[in-house]
């Protein structure tokens, strides 16, 4: 009975939307009329002719790895330092999580005017040393570095905590006798705290990827999606065939995709990572 409420909430707010989004994947409805005809399959056979499918996956790809790899690497580092008891590690700890408590079209906002053209931070201070200007935001690499690297530094703070709790949970005794039989600060690294952090690992690595694959705010902050598609992700483009285009069959289509992709990815990682704390238990 206490699991009642949490499970209304589930059906009402997810359940139900996603069978009526799989229901108006199926017809060619525009999102406002009341009328619309069944049209089977066609708006997922759309997808493989459709351009602009590929590249939007390529980029939401990108940033869920992207954001994945730099997210535990840089999350990993920040524990290991912050483990040591450093003086002003709190300090450190609260600067490194607080971008979280920003709403994400915020963040998004804050990179907007650092990397801008016209007036951006970047370009300030490369005018200052005689450089000349740069417009990451108007070249598709670097757009989508951008914004890999503002995905990063707004959630690099969840791993930091994930990896520190887990660093705290390491018994003293072991890293202790690994140092009196020798071993560097390295082989302890990688032969024991490494191992015992892969529980840290499985949930850091699922949730960064679940969550590079639901980017959304920080792209419309950015650069909306462009130049034309070639930094839009599965969730922009999503969006823009729903209100920009009306097109919410399609729209629907897109958003079961987008589901799917973040269900195979985050149980495959979880598949892997699982066996592997297995492995090195």
């Amino acid at each position: 009975m206490f699991y009642l409420p949490a499970l209304i909430l589930i059906v009402t707010f997810i359940g139900y939307p996603f069978i009526r989004g799989i229901a108006y994947s199926v017809t060619d409805w525009d999102g406002f009329s009341q009328t619309f005809s069944f049209v089977g399959l066609d708006q997922y056979a759309r997808m493989l002719t459709d351009q602009r499918v590929v590249t939007v996956l390529l980029n939401t790809l990108i940033y869920a790895i992207g954001s994945t790899i730099l997210q535990n690497v840089l999350g990993l580092g920040y524990a290991l330092l912050l483990d040591q008891k450093l003086r002003g590690s709190k300090l450190v700890r609260t600067i490194v999580y607080l971008p979280i408590i920003v709403s994400n079209l915020i963040m998004g906002y804050i990179w907007y005017f650092m990397v801008r053209f016209n007036g951006g931070a970047l370009n300030e201070f490369l005018g200052a040393i005689g450089q000349g200007p740069v417009n990451p935001l108007a070249d598709r690499n670097l757009a989508v570095l951008v914004i890999v690297l503002a995905n990063t530094f707004q959630y690099v703070g969840v791993a930091m905590i994930l990896y520190l709790s887990g660093l705290q949970a390491i018994p003293r005794s072991l890293m202790e006798a690994a140092e009196i039989d020798g071993a560097s600060p390295w082989r302890r690294f990688w032969n024991v705290t490494l191992p015992l952090l892969a529980p840290s690992v499985t949930i850091s690595a699922v949730v960064n990827v679940i969550g590079g694959l639901n980017i959304f705010a920080v792209i419309v902050a950015l650069t909306n999606g462009g130049p034309g598609y070639a930094s839009a992700s599965l969730g922009t483009i999503t969006y823009q065939l729903y209100f920009g285009e009306q097109n919410a069959g399609y729209a629907a289509a897109l958003g079961i995709l987008t589901f799917t992709l973040a269900a195979v990815l985050g149980l495959t990682t979880l598949y892997f990572l699982r066996r592997r704390e297995v492995e090195l238990s």
